[in-house]
């Protein structure tokens, strides 16, 4: 019984919580960027952000002509 809330639980925080952390932890960095020029701190935010969304597999091309 118990079983259900806690995959319920755990699904929400894994698609509502981390992204909204991740987005939120990205604008922060961009702010802090625009205010006063890249630092140590901005790019660590800026790196954990990709951690929370993960690494996702780049978009096939259909024709690769740029390339």
């Amino acid at each position: 019984m118990t079983m259900i809330p806690n995959l319920f639980r755990r699904f929400v925080i894994m698609a509502i919580v981390v992204p909204l952390g991740a987005m939120g932890a990205r604008k922060l960095s961009e702010t802090m960027e625009a205010r006063r020029g890249p630092s140590r701190t901005s790019r660590m935010l800026r790196q954990g952000a990709d951690a929370l969304q993960g690494f996702r597999r780049p978009k096939k091309r259909r024709f690769s002509f740029g390339r």
